[in-house]
């Protein structure tokens, strides 16, 4: 008999998280010996646990599932990496696969080939759903620069410039022109609809 493959199952949504736990527990050769509810905490248990796959959800309190790939990747590069999203957002699939990540699937995809996916990338294979890769090709690479993208993450809450600034260290007219940029490159009216295309496509 094969040996068990060892499965880190991060969702923030305990629903969720319990139904692909159960819905993988009954594979044969898939065991989930760790569940964590925030991005924050999939290091630690990935610590504290033998581990050969992580199932990261994108949407998690703490730390996006991206973010959490890269570190994963960064102290444990023969761990396989399995982003998850809700949103099929071109942009996302792009930062994974920067991150280090080994497959990209969306939720709603059936239990069955989620388990596949587990063994193809065990056995070196990357797996990414075929639909969010034709249109993250079509959309092509995120024109905003790290600067950018920071500058406009901030101001989603409606910050003034003088309040960007004051957060991030910058002089007003830096923040000015970073957002004045991003609105430009992404041919738009003003920052509302630069951070709401943004986000659309998975770029923030």
């Amino acid at each position: 008999m094969s040996p068990m493959i060892k499965v880190l199952l991060a969702e923030d949504q305990s629903m969720v998280r319990e139904a692909l736990a159960a819905l993988l527990g009954l594979e044969e050769d898939i065991e989930v010996v760790a569940q964590v509810a925030r991005g924050d905490e999939v290091l630690p248990a990935a610590r504290t646990h033998d581990l050969d796959v992580a199932l990261l959800d994108i949407e998690m309190p703490g730390m996006t599932g991206i973010e959490a790939a890269g570190l994963l990747h960064r102290e444990f590069p023969a761990l396989k990496l399995v982003v998850l999203t809700t949103f099929g957002r071109p942009g996302y699939l792009r930062s994974a696969m920067e991150a280090g990540a080994d497959a990209f699937l969306v939720k709603d995809a059936p239990a069955a080939q989620l388990a596949e996916a587990v063994r193809k990338v065990l056995a070196g294979e990357r797996v990414i759903d075929p639909t969010l890769a034709a249109a993250a090709l079509a959309e092509g690479a995120n024109p905003l620069t790290d600067r950018e993208r920071e500058v406009l993450r901030a101001a989603a809450d409606g910050s003034t410039n003088a309040e960007l600034a004051a957060a991030l260290h910058l002089s007003q007219g830096t923040v000015r022109n970073y957002l004045s940029t991003a609105i430009q490159k992404l041919a738009v009216r003003n920052r509302a609809e630069a951070v709401r295309i943004a986000r659309e496509k998975g770029w923030l």
